[in-house]
């Protein structure tokens, strides 16, 4: 980060207070990313993290991936053979787009060597199966294959809190891969704490419907329930959706194969595959919409407790079992999201106090690819983990909880983080 991009991002939050949502974009246009050599971080930074808006990146940003030059035939088409060398005896989950079950479709574990198969007989079918329209997602093949040379992680993208703190603590990851034939779809949907996604097409073809920040409120029925097909002839029904009228038609995207899709933080989409198509995607939080996550959190949260206050016999722990079922839901609960605060600051106060000499900068960990990206960037997210961690430590429904367990305390953190701050800016 340079420092007029530090400076232009420390107004920017100054100003506009917690969020990092923007209303839309001025006449619907997605930029198209094409010159790799001077595209830089910071132009990402500025142009699109800061503003919230979505871009495409060309195929010349993943050219030189293996997963372009080995899971893909000559013309175009998944390179099965491959893929069953490489993978066959895993096990991945697999989605029925056919089916909805609560508002999703309902998976099952499959081995992918039989998922491969399925495909191969879909397409001799033209595209029909008594099985249905099967699609697997969410495989998290760079945690269960580290070793295969499958992509690098653009440095656009490197600012990744979400997975550099399920790195550290080993238990799980935002990096996943998604296959499925012509026909295949994602409801619709906003990611994981409303966190960005970038999503690289190896080979196929994919449309993207995009809603902007705020416009899925237009979309809920009159029990305000979000859609599970955007495009269904029921919304236009005022009887169901009564504020449907209000929305604007979405941003609709083709990717094309080898492009990458920036989907900004909180904005609501639908994903249709155009053609038999294979993606890496990743959720990612970064100090630009991590105050997003924590409001997120807080209407999770707000929403159990109003479920469990229609309960008749009311619990002497209610704010423990609210906490459980939050986690349950989203994957985190607040303590978590303490740690989750610490780790990240922890790592960017090591950066500050090492500094970047050669070496640091050389090593193949997140902290290192943190590091690469400058100590401005370092302070940056500090001030943004500060922001959040005070709003944190001042909520009501944090602090009933037992947080003697926490280390250090949330008071001891804020100082020490502040105090680092305070020395890198001297």
């Amino acid at each position: 980060m340079d420092r007029a991009t530090f400076a232009c991002s420390t107004a920017f939050f100054r100003d506009s207070g917690n969020s990092s949502a923007a209303p839309g974009l001025p006449g619907g246009h997605v930029d198209f990313i094409d010159k790799v050599d001077s595209f830089t971080y910071s132009d990402f930074f500025r142009d699109y993290l800061i503003p919230n808006h979505p871009c495409i990146f060309s195929a010349k940003f993943t050219e030189d991936w293996g997963s372009r030059r080995n899971w893909v035939t000559w013309d175009g088409k998944p390179n099965f053979e491959h893929l069953l060398q490489k993978f066959g005896e895993a096990v991945v989950p697999v989605a029925n787009c056919d089916v909805k079950e609560y508002n999703s479709n309902p998976k099952e574990q499959l081995p992918f060597k039989e998922y491969v198969e399925y495909w191969r007989e879909y397409i001799r079918n033209g595209y029909r199966s008594s099985r249905g329209c099967l699609y697997l997602k969410d495989w998290h093949l760079s945690r269960a294959f580290p070793e295969q040379d499958v992509y690098t992680t653009p440095v656009y993208f490197s600012s990744d809190w979400l997975n550099e703190y399920w790195d550290a603590v080993a238990v799980d990851d935002y990096r996943f891969v998604y296959m499925g034939p012509k026909g295949s779809w994602t409801p619709f949907h906003a990611d994981v704490f409303r966190s960005y996604s970038w999503s690289a097409n190896i080979c196929g073809r994919k449309k993207w419907l995009l809603y902007p920040a705020g416009q899925e409120e237009f979309l809920k029925d009159c029990h305000g329930n979000l859609p599970f097909d955007v495009t269904a002839p029921d919304l236009r029904d005022k009887r169901i959706y009564p504020r449907y009228s209000q929305s604007q038609p979405p941003l609709e995207i083709i990717q094309e194969s080898g492009e990458i899709v920036f989907i900004p933080s909180g904005w609501h989409h639908q994903v249709y595959n155009l053609e038999d198509t294979i993606s890496i995607n990743h959720n990612w939080v970064n100090g630009c919409n991590v105050a997003v996550m924590w409001c997120f959190l807080q209407d999770e949260l707000a929403a159990v407790q109003r479920e469990i206050n229609q309960w008749k016999d009311p619990m002497d722990d209610r704010h423990l079992q609210c906490q459980l079922i939050m986690k349950s839901c989203t994957g985190i609960d607040y303590k978590e999201f303490y740690n989750f605060l610490k780790v990240i600051a922890e790592n960017r106060i090591s950066i500050l106090e090492k500094g970047l000499d050669e070496e640091s900068s050389s090593q193949n960990n997140s902290k290192a690819a943190i590091s690469t990206l400058g100590m401005l960037h370092a302070v940056f997210d500090l001030k943004r983990t500060v922001k959040v961690l005070s709003s944190l430590s001042a909520n009501e429904d944090f602090r009933k909880l037992d947080l003697t367990s926490l280390s250090p305390s949330p008071e001891a953190l804020l100082h020490h983080l502040e105090a680092a701050i305070d020395t890198a800016l001297l």
